[in-house]
């Protein structure tokens, strides 16, 4: 009989595992959804920020709990924001077998008609959209799940996309005055799965992302997985580790003997 179960999925799957769990007294480990910051500080190379924004959201069209969703542009870093823009509006949306594509479909029609809320519910609040906004129809999208790639700032709180994990491909970018008020909106979120701050003061980075409440923070690098290292969250993005040393462990309970 198992002894653990591990889960990577979403909020509510988490809840209905670790509760079945709960029940007959089985340790679980979840790995759950994110709303992961993405920092750019005044110094960043916006050689390695600007790609780096493009694949960490819209790597798998936006559908991955690690991908950046929030982008935070600490000054003004209005070089940063124009030459993200340029780059997502080029994106080739289309057939996900042409090798030229860089944006296939979304996993279902339901994920496009959540989106399309999030999209359109912000723009009625007063968001402003830099890019994309709209699900794509047509011969050359079959199946009805296309979503162009979006981009969209002036995102307030009373907005749904500002607290709401949105899965697909729709960043949102929002602006600090300060390194701690950059701090302060990376972590109004009940996700805590990752974060990534970019700066050309590796020290200043590493100090940063230990005040992300998140369970994986990288400098200047997108958040990934990697089989050598702990992977998992904190609040609402899960408990428990996979993956390096800590994973094995999670797998396993510590018996302790004592001899005098």
């Amino acid at each position: 009989m198992s002894k653990l179960v591990t889960l990577t999925g979403s909020e509510p799957a988490g809840i209905a595992v670790a509760s079945t769990a709960a029940k007959v007294i089985k340790k679980s480990v979840l790995e759950l959804g994110g709303s992961d910051p993405f920092i750019v500080l005044p110094d960043a190379d916006l050689e390695l920020t600007v790609p780096g924004a493009v694949i960490g959201r819209f790597q798998n069209c936006g559908q991955s709990c690690i991908a950046a969703k929030r982008f935070i542009v600490v000054g003004e870093n209005q070089p940063f924001v124009q030459q993200f823009v340029q780059r997502v509006s080029a994106m080739k949306v289309g057939d996900p077998f042409d090798p030229t594509t860089q944006l296939g479909p979304l996993a279902s029609k339901d994920f496009v008609a959540e989106l399309d809320d999030f999209v359109q519910d912000a723009l009625a609040k007063g968001a402003r959209l830099l890019c994309g906004g709209k699900s794509l129809t047509g011969p050359q999208y079959p199946g009805g799940a296309f979503y162009e790639p979006t981009l969209l700032d002036r995102v307030t709180p009373d907005m749904k996309i500002y607290y709401e994990e949105a899965f697909g491909p729709v960043g949102i970018i929002l602006y600090a005055k300060t390194e701690d008020e950059a701090i302060q909106i990376a972590n109004c979120t009940r996700f805590g799965l990752g974060g990534s701050v970019w700066t050309r003061d590796n020290n200043k980075g590493i100090a940063l992302a230990r005040r992300i409440e998140a369970g994986n923070c990288f400098v200047n690098t997108i958040v990934a997985s990697d089989p050598r290292l702990p992977f998992g969250g904190v609040k609402a993005s899960g408990f428990g580790r996979e993956l390096g040393p800590n994973g094995l462990r999670e797998f396993v309970n510590i018996k302790t003997i004592y001899v005098k």
